[in-house]
């Protein structure tokens, strides 16, 4: 029986690292076609604000918030600013002003190593040669991935900072969440993450103009398809992820987007694809390997399997 639920548990962590990585990635290509008649501001706004009563509403009525505190409140809401809200605002940003898709997603996925070089002073977390070696074949990938792509939009210089504004949003809201005793669950945390966001977009969108949606059937279905891809199901699963592997295989994962999204940007958008892209994708891969195995075996991780182990062993009896 324990060997069923260990199987069962590979498998279901599995399948949410690929749904992760497809989710994710559409949040840099959807904006693309999105945006290039539209706001970018406009977009976000009409993402997160109909998201955000639809989650506050599943929220009373399911009385997920039970026991939550101003405390958690403010803890959480902290960790939204930065890893959602200030996040998409320059992701989007940067997609808008025509840096290639490819592009973004690398900068963005220099996020792991990073974090790698943090976890240590910040989280008290030991990094292994291992999985220091595993970051760098991975980064190699992902540099590899998107050569092609630099130099081939028109992009204005003042652009290229966004994506890696977005990158440490991320890495402080990852920090702030990874450190934060506040566990609360994934409906919770997404759910004031969305709402803060979208109060702090509607204000900015008001005070700029760019409030009113167009009436456009192509802008509503992609309103639709960023809430449900990006928002819903991609942090969702970061913040289900981070508690299930931890945050270096979690960041570990990071490498395979800029790939991902490389490959949908050469489908559907036009953008290069070539054998060095693809050698690219192979060293992302090797990687991502190195760093899940040598998670996988590392002694905190044993440690914490065979306990897990015991507790399922004895709730099968």
């Amino acid at each position: 029986m324990s060997k069923q639920i260990g199987l069962l548990r590979s498998v279901v962590t599995v399948a949410a690292a690929v749904a992760f990585i497809v989710t994710w990635s559409s949040g840099f290509i959807i904006p693309a076609y999105a945006t290039v008649d539209v706001s970018p501001l406009t977009l976000l706004v009409w993402r997160f604000v109909p998201l955000a009563v639809l989650l506050l509403a599943v929220l009373r009525l399911s009385g997920a918030a039970k026991g939550l505190n101003i405390r958690d409140v403010r803890t959480q809401a902290t960790i939204g600013l930065f890893a959602q809200f200030g996040y998409c605002v320059a992701v989007y940003g940067a997609v808008a002003a025509g840096i290639a898709t490819g592009t973004v997603a690398l900068i963005d996925a220099v996020q792991p190593l990073v974090v790698a070089v943090l976890v240590g002073p910040v989280l008290g977390l030991r990094v292994r040669g291992a999985q220091w070696a595993g970051l760098v074949i991975g980064a190699v990938g992902v540099l590899l991935v998107v050569r092609s792509q630099f130099g081939s939009s028109e992009a204005p210089a003042m652009a290229y900072p966004l994506p890696a504004v977005a990158m440490v949003c991320l890495i402080v809201g990852t920090l702030l969440q990874r450190k934060s005793a506040v566990k609360s669950g994934v409906l919770l945390t997404l759910t004031i993450h969305v709402t803060v966001t979208a109060v702090l977009l509607l204000v900015i969108a008001a005070v700029t103009g760019t409030l009113l949606p167009p009436a456009s059937a192509s802008f509503w279905l992609a309103v639709a398809l960023t809430a449900v891809f990006p928002t819903l199901a991609a942090y969702g699963l970061y913040w289900w992820l981070l508690r299930r592997v931890g945050i270096t295989a979690l960041q570990a994962l990071l490498f395979l987007i800029a790939p991902a999204t490389s490959l949908a940007g050469s489908i559907l958008l036009g953008e290069p694809m070539t054998v060095v892209t693809v050698a690219g994708f192979i060293l992302c891969g090797i990687g991502v390997a190195v760093v899940l195995t040598s998670e996988a075996r590392s002694p905190e991780t044993t440690a914490s399997s065979a306990r897990k182990r015991d507790v399922a062993v004895r709730e099968a009896r």
